[in-house]
């Protein structure tokens, strides 16, 4: 199937030797304005190889076709060609700023009209191409990032006892928190992306725990002070544990990670362990795991408690009966009260 070329001049005469040049080679299509052109983009952007595009034009002019491509990110994808009499050099500049990727001056000479159309496609085709390919790539190593986590992740369960649904309940209510904080909250800066790494990652909370004596890890009982400080030392214990991990995972997987792990255990007031941070020092996605954890240790059955009900769990955590957490973070929670009682319920 021959690549598609759009060809976009008001002036036929050049819209028919155009096409003339380039149909052996290419589908050529045509638009005779700035307008038409946006509108064959938005029906065909998937199928076309590149643009060759006029400056003059009534309605919308190429430069609106410029501004209306990088708005909807076609210029990424799609190479553009000028294709104008004009050689004032701001006038190019000003293109070249916006995205364009070559000139054809009139008049047409045919053979270089092919030439510069062809080192275009072939171009930005190897471009998207690789793109994609790293993308693939990108999407394997996340995935294989996400299967240790959950690994790791499962051995704490089995060493602590635990029912084997706690890491999956923690990342369900880290991710509805941090969801309603990306959107509530854009001075955190989350996106989509940063939110999947930090549920992901949410996993490892606890895998310090597995450098925690059985005695003092299961012990049903009230804690000793030198017990109690040793449980403290899983957020450290866990740190090094994630340092002590190379070359299997991405960067931003490992930082947010170690964040978590080191930090879930802060408290908004500066009254947390183990480095005593307060307030927005506390990494946010520490800040996030912190919620979704004590909540999963009130309404769950422990081997040193008994479960407490939602409704009562809920205005604990509220009231600073287990620390104090952000503000923001505390009415992220009101907003998903019911999402996360549901939660609890399916996955007890």
């Amino acid at each position: 199937m021959k690549e598609k070329i759009l060809v976009v001049d008001d002036a036929e005469l050049n819209r028919d030797l155009l096409k003339l040049i380039l149909e052996e080679q290419y589908s050529v299509v045509t638009a005779q304005d700035g307008e038409a052109a946006i509108q064959r983009l938005e029906e065909q952007y998937d199928s076309i190889g590149a643009i060759l595009l006029d400056l003059q034009m009534p309605k919308k002019d190429g430069f609106d076709v410029l501004k209306a491509m990088r708005e909807q990110k076609w210029i990424e994808k799609i190479p553009v060609l000028i294709i104008s009499g004009e050689r004032s050099v701001d006038i190019e500049n000003k293109c070249f700023e916006l995205g364009v990727t070559d000139f054809i001056h009139k008049p047409f000479e045919s053979s270089l009209v092919k030439s510069r159309v062809q080192n275009a496609v072939d171009l930005f085709s190897y471009k998207n191409n690789l793109e994609e390919k790293v993308r693939i790539q990108t999407a394997k190593l996340r995935e294989s990032n996400e299967k240790i986590i959950d690994i790791l992740g499962t051995v704490v369960e089995y060493r602590n006892l635990e029912s084997g649904q706690h890491i999956k309940r923690v990342k369900g209510f880290t991710k509805l928190l941090a969801q309603r904080l990306m959107a509530d909250y854009p001075e955190y800066a989350l996106d989509r992306n940063r939110v999947e790494i930090i549920v992901a990652a949410s996993s490892l909370h606890d895998i310090g725990k597995i450098a925690i004596p059985d005695n003092i890890l299961l012990k049903p009982g009230r804690l000793t002070v030198e017990e109690f400080e040793c449980i403290k030392s899983h957020t450290t214990r866990g740190c090094d544990i994630i340092d002590s991990i190379e070359g299997i995972w991405e960067d931003d997987y490992r930082k947010v990670s170690y964040d978590i792990c080191r930090h879930h255990h802060e408290r908004f007031d500066g009254k947390g362990y183990p480095d005593g941070l307060k307030g927005d020092d506390i990494p946010i996605s520490a800040q996030i795991v912190s919620v979704a954890d004590v909540y999963d240790a009130l309404v769950c059955e422990r081997v040193y408690k008994d479960a407490i009900p939602k409704d009562e769990a809920f205005h604990m955590i509220l009231n600073g009966a287990c620390g104090i957490f952000s503000p923001k973070l505390m009415e992220c929670l009101k907003n998903v009260r019911e999402e996360f009682e549901k939660l609890a319920d399916e996955m007890k």
